[in-house]
């Protein structure tokens, strides 16, 4: 068992680190956090050196390289900064339905210009009644000539705002049986689109340099050629593509846990009480040790998840593991590193407040903590009737 990075995934790993303590500004990241800015031109420049959309193949503009290379990336930039990761590697979310699932015409027509940042992509899964039970969806798209006609509405769709295309899951047939009634069809032209409006959901905690929005569809015609995958599929598609993209939900989730503990680290080690640092009273020595241990649990956990998924034998219950556990120490870490700074931990100025309200995100999107925990037991147990 190796547990080293090959050559090429330290090469990542440094020039991911690299590029993020470069580009993102701590300045501009407070800004853009508080006047709700998406940064587009980062998203450009971290899309210029090859960041967005690494996964893909060569061939669609991505570097042709593995989970874990993109886990990479995603911890490091979120070491650096929790609120420009985001909005940086989001940039392609959705547009693994067209990877996995798309011919090789709409790999073709999509795929480059997403991963050189020139078109930015969204998903439009959850509705206002169904968010965990994909089951339950309620938008539909009838066959009219050679269109779809979409209809019903979409909530909670990150980049909405800025996106230019994106993959929706609807209902294509009501009389199908359940999971078999669903498919995934990919949306041109978002925001000049006959039929759509995107409208912002508002304030909201953390996660403020991305849009988050609710969509209507009424009466939105897209051609039949748009449906990625198979008609019918769509469930079962949605499934293997949340069972990929949630261990980097993980990866994320390590790295904002790392970047609090070094900020908390740094700060009890400076900071003086009754004539000594805060790092050297037992108490704070208990929470450091306690917080560098389940660091380094929840990232191998998330290495080998992306690991399996990179070895041709991915397991939804790790990827479920890599996800929850992920998303939980990224919280519980930047929770502890508030305390650590005491009253100064809720100011601003020290930025841990702002982890924290952008690490919380992380246990309800792309599968809520207690879905993940339901898959992982379902994959332990089995199913029972």
């Amino acid at each position: 068992m190796d547990f080293e990075l090959t050559e090429e995934q330290q090469d990542i790993k440094n020039a991911a680190k690299e590029f993020a303590e470069g580009e993102f500004d701590l300045e501009y990241a407070r800004k853009c956090d508080e006047e709700h800015i998406y940064p587009r031109e980062l998203v450009r420049k971290a899309a210029k050196e090859g960041f967005v959309a690494i996964q893909f193949p060569e061939e669609y503009g991505g570097q042709g390289v593995g989970m874990l290379d993109k886990c990479l990336v995603g911890e490091q930039f979120a070491i650096v900064d929790s609120t420009l990761t985001l909005p940086t590697l989001a940039s392609d979310f959705g547009s693994e339905q067209i990877w996995l699932f798309g011919t090789d015409e709409q790999k073709e027509k999509y795929l480059p210009k997403i991963a050189a940042g020139e078109s930015i992509s969204c998903g439009m899964y959850t509705e206002p009644d169904a968010g965990s039970d994909a089951a339950s969806y309620k938008t539909t798209a009838e066959k009219d000539g050679d269109d779809y006609v979409i209809n019903g509405t979409k909530t909670f769709i990150t980049n909405a705002l800025q996106a230019d295309v994106g993959a929706i899951a609807v209902i294509t047939d009501e009389e199908a049986p359940k999971f078999s009634n669903m498919s995934v069809i990919w949306i041109d032209d978002l925001q000049e689109h006959e039929g759509i409006k995107i409208s912002d959901l508002g304030r909201k905690m953390g996660i403020n340099s991305t849009s988050t929005c609710e969509i209507a569809f009424d009466n939105c015609r897209v051609p039949q050629s748009n449906l990625v995958g198979e008609e019918g599929m769509g469930f079962l598609q949605m499934m293997q593509f949340f069972d990929t993209t949630r261990v980097p939900v993980g990866a994320m989730s390590v790295g904002m846990a790392q970047g609090a503990y070094e900020k908390a680290l740094a700060y009890s080690k400076e900071r003086k009480v009754f004539g000594m640092p805060v790092a050297k009273f037992e108490v704070t020595m208990f929470k450091l040790a306690e917080i560098a241990t389940k660091i380094e649990a929840a990232r191998n956990l998330v290495y080998k998840a992306a690991w399996k998924i990179d070895n041709g034998t991915p397991d939804a219950a790790l990827s479920s593991m890599a996800k929850w556990y992920g998303a939980k120490v990224g919280v519980d870490v930047c929770d502890e590193a508030i305390q650590i700074h005491g009253g100064y931990g809720y100011m601003a100025d020290y930025d841990v407040e702002r982890w924290y309200r952008n690490a919380k995100i992380q246990e309800i999107y792309e599968g809520t903590k207690e879905i993940e925990k339901y898959t992982i037991a379902r994959e332990i147990i089995g199913r029972i009737k």
